[in-house]
């Protein structure tokens, strides 16, 4: 390692599947930014003295990822983004004037990956599938996107109805509204379903009714695999196009990268190599936990 080499890091446990070491490297050949990016595997109860030790070495930024988010928004309370005080979950940390500062950039990376696949949010049906941190990082900009109609559904209803509670002060002119997963159809049929839920991680799709799918509908999965996830099939033999997470994976962690070093890098090159290199790892057939909070990175 370079004597002058920033050190950034995604803490989690576990955390040795992480992909964000490569996504960050990829960033930082791009840009030609002079960094190293660790995997940091803290005890479950040990998460402030990893993060304390993590900076008191001279660390610049850590990303977070499952089952630390909250405690990372406890620890940053006193210096949280907007985005992160509407998820109620940090992913990124830094330090900045002596304080510790924490962001949210789950949200803001699904929209850009819905962006590039030709996705157009304002004024959309969109269904939301999960009432978990996932599914409240990414409601709000969901919000902001200007869309029509967002239901939140869950297998339990009232998980579903206080996750809308929470956001309706700022729903704007957007319908939102909740319900069990039995209500989710409506007679229109939805523009895009995104399965924030982890149960691709279990080989299985959420129970759903048929015929949710709009015209020319999106149906998009947090989580990714190198193979369509159950979600994926099951929206597939309804007629809808399909998308995984693995997109997500890469504009959040570009946002992260934004935030620390000032500038966004390019996500196109990278998605085509992390997307390259699952296609090739047969061992990666299973879902990964890797995007939203089913789980982050």
């Amino acid at each position: 390692m370079p004597a002058t080499a920033d050190i950034y890091a995604v803490i989690g446990n576990p955390v040795a599947h992480s992909r964000s070491p490569r996504i960050h490297g990829l960033f930082a050949e791009q840009v030609g930014a002079n960094l190293v990016y660790e995997r940091l595997l803290a005890p479950v109860d040990g998460f402030d003295q990893a993060l304390d030790a993590f900076f008191a070495r001279g660390g610049k930024g850590l990303n977070v990822t499952v089952p630390f988010k909250l405690d990372a928004c406890r620890r940053a309370a006193a210096h949280l983004s907007a985005r992160a005080q509407a998820a109620g979950a940090v992913n990124t940390l830094w330090r900045q004037d002596g304080a510790l500062h924490g962001c949210n950039t789950d949200g803001v990376g699904l929209l850009r990956d819905l962006l590039r696949l030709g996705v157009r949010l304002e004024n959309a049906r969109v269904l939301l599938v999960g009432a978990g941190g996932a599914a409240r990082g990414a409601l709000g900009p969901l919000l902001a996107a200007h869309c029509a109609h967002v239901r939140v559904v869950n297998r339990t209803a009232s998980r579903a109805h206080d996750l809308v509670q929470a956001f309706a002060e700022t729903a704007g002119d957007t319908r939102l509204d909740a319900a069990g997963n039995d209500g989710a159809a409506i007679a229109q049929g939805w523009d895009v379903v995104i399965n924030a839920t982890a149960s691709g991680l279990f080989d299985a799709a959420p129970e759903l009714p048929h015929a949710l799918y709009a015209d020319g509908a999106l149906a998009y999965d947090m989580v990714y695999a190198s193979a369509p996830t159950p979600f994926m099939q099951q929206a597939g033999q309804q007629g809808a196009r399909t998308a995984d997470g693995l997109g997500m994976l890469v504009e959040q962690a570009a946002e992260s990268f934004h935030i620390w070093r000032g500038v966004l890098p390019h996500t196109e090159p990278v998605l085509a190599v992390l997307r390259a290199e699952l296609d090739a790892d047969a061992s990666h057939h299973v879902a990964s936990p890797e995007a939203g909070q089913a789980e982050s990175r």
